[in-house]
């Protein structure tokens, strides 16, 4: 399934005991799939939420939270009949999450996902840096100075401005800053032009895979940034690869991202896929 960027395999975990999840994430990354994936997301029980998302990168390691991973997550509970609902919580390692699921004629059009507030704690990005919030830190990344910023949602993700998306050797800076001896761990990567203040540009770097055609949470690293910046204002639509994704960080702190999630690729498979799961509702 797809998320407007993100290409994830997601498996029932409620009904199947699943041994061995990292092994099997780096397998089905392993261009399985013809366009491979950007890693495993398996549905589990939770006693807190509607269900409990775990995530694994196509290195096998588990993740703590993908913006993309749990929206898509409200649309396979609700087509494979594990959930009638349409407001869905989601139990993460980066917290609790709840989706909207915008249903006509029985097909998922829309998924709203409210991902919490941002994390500006570099002890919790982390990050090496003495500042209390890692705002637009000057660092030497190869042959050029780039100005870094990070936060989080359970997942950290750090954003550089670009003046031209167009020019940008992301196949080159991208592993450069997902190294950084400035980041304990790796980071994901966002980088992002201004259009104006409504519209936004991004191409994204995702840590242990490589360029993706999008992401949801680096959309929202986007506007945060930048609204702090008083660059862009609190709801802003953010062009990447794999589409518009709508954004609104609201007055209470809470980021919200909307727009729809594909099946395969570009909803190619979208009709069969409806048709296997439609006596199961």
């Amino acid at each position: 399934m797809q998320a407007y960027g993100n290409d994830y395999v997601y498996v029932d975990a409620i009904h199947q005991k699943i041994d061995n999840p990292n092994e099997l994430s780096v397998r089905m990354s392993n261009r399985h799939f013809g366009i491979g994936a950007d890693g495993l997301v398996l549905i589990c029980p939770s006693t807190k939420c509607d269900f409990r998302m775990r995530i694994f990168n196509p290195d096998g390691t588990e993740a703590e939270m993908c913006g993309n991973a749990v929206r898509s997550t409200g649309k396979f509970v609700y087509y494979h009949g594990l959930t009638d609902k349409k407001t869905v919580t989601i139990e993460t390692l980066g917290g609790e999450k709840t989706i909207l699921l915008t249903v006509e004629e029985g097909k998922v059009t829309d998924i709203e996902a409210a991902i919490g507030e941002p994390i500006f704690d570099p002890s919790l990005i982390p990050v090496k840096t003495d500042k209390k919030e890692f705002m637009m830190e000057r660092v030497q990344v190869g042959d050029r100075v780039m100005e870094l910023s990070s936060l989080s949602w359970g997942n950290p993700h750090t954003l550089i401005r670009v003046e031209d998306l167009s020019t940008l050797d992301i196949e080159k800076y991208g592993p450069l800053v997902e190294n950084h001896e400035v980041f304990p761990r790796r980071t994901n990567v966002t980088f992002v032009q201004l259009v104006d203040r409504q519209h936004l540009k991004i191409r994204e770097w995702e840590r242990g895979t490589g360029e993706t055609i999008g992401c949801g949470t680096g959309c929202c690293t986007a506007v945060v940034f930048m609204n702090r910046l008083g660059l862009c204002d609190r709801i802003v639509d953010v062009e990447q690869i794999g589409g518009v994704l709508h954004v609104e960080w609201d007055l209470d702190n809470i980021v919200h991202m909307r727009g729809p999630s594909y099946v395969v690729y570009e909803g190619e498979y979208e009709d069969e896929y409806m048709a296997l799961d439609s006596g199961k509702r």
